[in-house]
């Protein structure tokens, strides 16, 4: 266990840092200033928008570019996933490569395969979560679909299925940003890959990155103008 101290510390930091930035984002007053959260007033806005017009050919466009999109990232996830089963698969050859290193960075053969496992985890992860919103998203267009037309658009039917089609966008939209945001620690993972201590820079770069997109990027800025 001694061997591993600084390795199991470097894993709980980045494990911890992981949560609790979530957690500010997604539970907290501070996180309901951030981008996604000013996103999101913007998506129930376009809801009521579709239910004032008939045509919404328009608006079925616009779902379909999101889920292609959500689909290319959970196509990437199960990339990833092969790659982290390669990498597994080649723990000798790798460490091998490591070892021939100027600096001397290569692990034992089990906290290597200990580190190929984690890595596959987190996109598993992420792939289940696209998929999700790759889902949600097509409830989505569903429920676009079964829009009462505009002549209805003051009936309490009407007002109710903004708020359900509402209610469906923003699942979908927490969840993809559950799974990029699962992206991009991935790559602060790597830095484990390296050294545990690498591991903790990589880790806060990472959060410091994530926070000032969410808020402190100009997109922030546009949107509170």
């Amino acid at each position: 266990m001694g061997e591993y101290t600084i390795d199991i510390l470097a894993v709980g930091f980045f494990v911890l840092e992981w949560g609790v930035y979530a957690f500010t984002l997604e539970r907290t007053a501070y996180g309901r200033d951030s981008l996604s959260a000013r996103m999101h007033a913007y998506r129930e806005t376009w809801i009521r928008r579709v239910l004032d017009r008939d045509a919404r050919m328009v608006d079925m466009q616009i779902m379909i570019s999101l889920q292609n999109g959500t689909a290319f990232f959970a196509s990437t996830s199960l990339l990833a996933i092969g790659g982290g089963l390669a990498l597994l698969r080649s723990t000798t050859d790798a460490l091998t490569v490591l070892s021939k290193l100027p600096i001397d960075i290569s692990p034992t053969p089990a906290l290597w395969e200990m580190k190929c496992v984690g890595l596959i985890l987190i996109f598993v992860y992420t792939f289940f979560k696209f998929a999700w919103a790759y889902r949600l998203f097509n409830y989505v267009c569903i429920l676009l679909g079964a829009m009462p037309p505009a002549s209805q658009r003051d009936t309490a039917e009407a007002q109710a299925h903004v708020i359900r089609t509402t209610g469906m966008f923003e699942s979908g939209g927490r969840h993809f940003n559950r799974g990029q945001r699962a992206f991009f620690f991935a790559l602060g993972y790597l830095g484990w890959f390296v050294s545990p201590w690498v591991l903790f820079v990589t880790t806060a770069l990472v959060v410091v990155v994530i926070w000032r997109r969410q808020f402190a990027s100009n997109a922030w800025r546009a949107m509170g103008s």
